[in-house]
């Protein structure tokens, strides 16, 4: 990553970093894992998805004359026809922002785009969800694909990391995007919520009011921006906050490794009122029988990854390099 640098915000003086970039061309899918998936460390992969044909028919218009009609899940609670919300994103302004799409999961919505964006990221693999013996609740082929979408001041409603202890990766289609994340160390720093403790109270981290929350003030910024074909690698448990400079259209996945395993366990187990303790012991045991599964069938992958047991195995624990 890059060397800190002075930036001034109004109130107050931060150290900033900016996200480190890498052609995605120069970097494969082990390397990934294991220098940043494993280390915790975010990037941005550049020209990552050149095969996809979203990059060059994704635009406002595309989605106005082909799905105007669909009535689309566009944030919590709130559901409006497409048509009517691509009027509202072209209207937006940074001092009069329009509504951001976040909640639309695109098989479940609008499948008719999935060819566009196929094969999938390699960066963006889901992992271990994609997994036959996934259980049904955390089973997903698709990572969970979100299709992004807003207008210029546009931003995602809060500060956050995502549940699950997942990965997340967030590739860039049409116009930019710019990114601010925390590391997991600055937790205290975001406030969270006391009910919602991967959520934070802060609205907008650009503009932080330091008399109500003097703590953000020694939070580390991490900066950065992806334009079409860019992705950008969010490890587990990093908070971060979107903003959106010019119209913007983008694609999420998230993803479960043998690494952020543990910690997926972890939190879906964890003790919650209102669950039977004994029905959460016996999720964690679920779990970690799975987890012993898919690690010795990865093992068999890495040590002959030629063997007619390899190529078996991989039916059980999928692995982005052998379905691209």
């Amino acid at each position: 990553m890059a060397n800190d640098t002075l930036v001034e915000r109004p109130g107050q003086f931060v150290r900033e970093r900016a996200i480190e970039r890498r052609a995605a061309s120069d970097v494969s899918y082990e390397t990934f894992l294991e220098e940043y998936a494993a280390e915790g460390r975010p990037v941005i992969f550049e020209d990552s998805v050149p095969h996809w044909r979203a990059l060059r028919t994704w635009t406002p218009e595309f989605f106005a004359t082909n799905f105007a009609d669909c009535d689309v899940h566009v944030t919590d609670g709130v559901s409006m026809r497409f048509g009517d919300f691509i009027d509202a994103v072209r209207r937006s302004t940074p001092q009069s922002p329009g509504p951001y799409l976040h909640k639309l999961i695109i098989e479940r919505e609008i499948p008719a785009l999935l060819p566009d964006v196929t094969p999938g990221n390699r960066f963006g693999f889901p992992g271990r969800l994609a997994s036959p013996i996934m259980p049904k609740p955390w089973n997903r082929p698709d990572g969970y694909l979100k299709l992004l979408f807003g207008g210029p001041g546009a931003r995602f409603p809060y500060p956050h990391y995502d549940g699950d202890n997942a990965y997340a990766v967030i590739t860039g289609i049409y116009g930019s995007k710019e990114f601010l994340l925390f590391a997991p160390e600055d937790s205290a720093h975001m406030y969270p919520k006391p009910n919602s403790a991967n959520v934070s109270l802060l609205e907008d981290v650009s503009r932080v009011d330091l008399s109500r929350y003097p703590r953000f003030a020694q939070a580390v910024p991490y900066r950065g921006a992806i334009g079409p074909g860019d992705a950008i690698f969010i490890p587990c448990r990093w908070w971060h906050a979107a903003q959106v400079p010019e119209l913007s259209i983008s694609v999420c996945t998230n993803m479960i490794t043998a690494v952020n395993w543990r910690g997926f366990v972890n939190e879906v187990c964890r003790p919650q009122a209102g669950r039977s303790p004994a029905r959460q012991f016996v999720k964690r045991m679920l779990l970690n029988g799975v987890g012993a599964v898919l690690s010795g069938a990865e093992g068999v992958q890495r040590s002959a990854p030629r063997s007619a047991g390899a190529r078996l195995l991989n039916r059980l624990a999928p692995r982005y390099g052998d379905l691209a």
